[in-house]
């Protein structure tokens, strides 16, 4: 067996306390005279915090709903003092508090793209931090209905923000072989989230103990801004910003010191406009080419470079939420209650647990077999499963409906769940990554709204019993069909040149 790297510190620097004083990218860095793979590993949890908090408020109104509302009685748990002990609402105005996290998940992924590509991947992180934070404050504390949306509002910006650039920093520290494992962390943290706050749900929905549900997300926030401190500005940034001395004073710290991270450093570059002879790894140390020019939101879906890589985002973000998913993360209980009444809260409780034990075991495959194999694997699942479903409730045979509700999980673990999140940063090169980002959570956002407030008017429109899952089915098929078509293969691959076969015309306009 190998004996672990130890990244040491190469620029002289002082250090106090264990810790390495801020370097040229204005960040604090744990002192790394520690095995460079915990450090790696360090890097990415705290990063991924982010999109666990965007899994644990998506779903932390589910379990408590009942109680939050003043439908479901009960004695007060814990002294509030002047806070109500529930909050009437009715379906509609619920509904609205639900859909304001949406509305905040779409403005904080608008927001995210550009932030992160001019002000950093760091920044925009603690931006997203500060965000979870006020937003479960303002909700554990809500007193009525206006004040509780207002708080879903605020953590859905961060949750927006998150789910932007905590991907895109996870593909930028991460090794090109193991990216595909490590950008599922994205995925699998996202239903760490939602499984954490079932969990607290089915113990705490009662009194209220859901102030307590609403405000852990704040102190996860807390943890994850404290976290962000120790860690460093993404290297491949750092290097697209002419500070290339503190880029590659970062990338060994991260690889180790016996690490070559000079095919890395030249494959930076390899997206770079005609004109700039010297590459990366040519240049003298501690300096750098010229910087392209960074795309804009709006840039990305004009300039032909780009277009192909938006089109391809918006329609896997699409699929991962037209195929169903979020059916069964929002209205299982309520789909399942009249097959399984004493035990569809906890069925949708393993079901989240098989989510999160799934892509866990699925995260390999993405770099084994690749993106799009595990793309279509998945669509072509969830769509089976659709269809299984659809036919279980439609006949009320619980066995084949409670198997084709697991099976359409397991599927969606395989690849669209943590697939999706990684192929931003594989499809355009770093100065462009920020808008597909955006690109791609905004297709991601307003696809989770559509099938939250419309799922359950088009499945009464069908006649209920699960019909719904036929349109889902048929989605599968016309989205599985088209990422056959239009997306490319990105695993291996060491820039967008090569994901897209391009070889001339690498400037842009």
């Amino acid at each position: 067996m190998a004996s672990p790297h130890y990244a040491f510190n190469t620029v002289h620097k002082p250090i106090v306390g264990g810790l390495e004083l801020p370097g040229e990218g204005g960040s604090m860095a744990v002192d790394t005279r520690v095995p460079s793979s915990l450090y790696l590993w360090y890097l990415i949890i705290v990063a991924t915090a982010g999109p666990l908090q965007f899994g644990y408020h998506l779903s932390e109104l589910n379990a408590p709903a009942d109680v939050i509302r003043c439908e479901q009685k009960s004695s007060p748990a814990f002294a509030a003092a002047q806070l109500p002990q529930c909050i009437p609402m009715n379906g509609n105005e619920f509904a609205f508090v639900q859909s304001k996290y949406t509305v905040g998940g779409l403005v904080g992924a608008l927001i995210a793209g550009p932030a992160a590509t001019k002000y950093g991947r760091l920044v925009t992180m603690r931006f997203a931090t500060i965000a979870f934070i006020l937003g479960s404050v303002a909700e554990a504390l809500a007193s009525n209905t206006s004040a509780m949306s207002d708080g879903r509002f605020v953590s859905g910006i961060g949750a927006g923000a998150a789910t932007v650039v905590c991907p895109i920093y996870v593909a930028e520290i991460s090794p090109l072989e193991k990216r595909g494992l490590y950008g599922a962390f994205t995925q699998i943290m996202v239903n760490v989230g939602i499984l954490a706050t079932l969990l607290l749900g089915y113990f705490l929905s009662h009194g209220n103990y859901w102030r307590f549900i609403l405000g852990v997300a704040g102190m996860i926030g807390a943890a994850e801004f404290l976290g962000l401190f120790f860690a460093p500005e993404s290297p491949k940034w750092l290097a697209e910003h002419n500070q290339m001395n503190e880029a590659r004073r970062v990338l060994q710290r991260i690889r180790g010191p016996d690490a070559n991270i000079d095919d890395e450093i030249k494959d930076w570059n390899m997206d770079s406009p005609e004109g700039e002879e010297e590459s990366l790894l040519a240049a003298p140390f501690g300096e750098s080419p010229p910087r392209q020019r960074s795309v804009s939101f709006l840039g990305a879906l004009r300039h032909p470079k780009y277009r192909p890589a938006v089109i391809a985002v918006i329609a896997v973000m699409a699929a991962q939420q037209f195929t169903g998913i979020n059916s069964i993360m929002m209205y299982s209980v309520s789909i399942l209650g009249g097959l399984l009444p004493t035990s569809a809260t906890l069925l949708t409780v393993a079901v989240s647990a098989l989510n999160v034990f799934m892509t866990l075991a699925c995260a390999p495959l993405a770099d084994k077999i690749g993106r799009k194999p595990c793309l279509l694997i998945s669509i072509a699942g969830m769509g089976i499963s659709s269809i299984l479903l659809a036919l279980g409730l439609e006949f009320g045979v619980k066995i084949l409906s409670a198997i084709a509700t697991l099976t359409f999980v397991a599927s969606f673990a395989v690849g669209l769940g943590p697939v999706p999140f990684i192929l931003a940063s594989e499809l355009v090169g770093p100065e462009a990554v920020g808008a597909t980002q955006s690109w791609s959570l905004a297709s991601n956002w307003i696809s989770t709204f559509a099938v939250a407030q419309f799922f359950p008017l088009v499945d009464k429109a069908l006649g209920e019993h699960g019909r719904a899952y036929w349109v889902f089915a048929g989605m599968a098929v016309l989205l599985g069909s088209f990422i056959w078509w239009w997306v490319p293969e990105t695993n291996q691959k060491a820039s967008a040149d090569e994901v897209w076969g391009r070889t001339e015309d690498r400037r842009v306009d």
